[in-house]
């Protein structure tokens, strides 16, 4: 299958480095915030940097939200575009998209606030296509202040105070917390990953 693959601009990302993240796979997105585009490609990314309550507000005024809610294809929430995956945040009591069950709760103040650098999973025993190589202990980076709970979607979680959920899929619906595009050789093989998903 060749892969059409979009990226939502939602706002306040590092588009940049995604995009060659994608390239550097054999993947050349097409990025911007066309509900048509978004609702027609192979594959679906919803990055994010910044706060959910901002984020969730640019995408309402857009009625991406509505778009993204009725996809079928996969889809990969990256960092603060996994949060807004689920029912709500903490940060600006906002509502997310709801395709997760779930709050998105503030991360504990120690060790730090917030939780930036590099960090490793811990996979949980049940077999996805999207840690297909990713084992336990590989290296990803992070940059973020909230973080949902480990809870029933969750494929891998890491530590910082508390355990948190790093890796998430639930049928098309997949979201991981840290950065791919800016994990190395570990971030370019769960890209490849995802755009192996049928």
């Amino acid at each position: 299958m060749s892969v059409a693959a979009y990226i939502v601009a939602a706002g306040g990302a590092n588009y940049g480095s995604l995009l060659e993240a994608c390239r550097r796979v054999g993947v050349e997105p097409a990025i911007g915030d066309d509900p048509s585009r978004i609702a027609n490609a192979t594959h679906v990314i919803l990055p994010g940097v910044g706060a959910a309550g901002h984020a969730m507000r640019a995408l309402r005024a857009r009625g991406l939200d509505r778009v993204l809610q009725r996809l079928a294809q996969p889809v990969l929430g990256i960092c603060l575009g996994m949060q807004l995956l689920f029912e709500r945040s903490e940060e600006n009591d906002a509502e997310g998209l709801g395709l997760l069950e779930g709050r998105v709760r503030k991360l504990r103040a120690e060790p730090r606030w917030p939780h930036m650098g590099w960090n490793t999973l811990a996979p949980r025993a049940v077999p996805h296509r999207l840690l297909d190589g990713i084992g336990d202990g590989d290296w990803f980076y992070f940059v973020h202040g909230y973080a949902a709970p480990p809870g029933a979607a969750t494929l891998a979680e890491t530590h910082h105070g508390d355990a948190f959920a790093a890796v998430v899929a639930r049928e098309n619906v997949h979201g991981v917390q840290f950065h791919p595009e800016k994990s190395a050789a570990a971030g370019r093989r769960l890209l490849a990953n995802f755009f192996a998903i049928a």
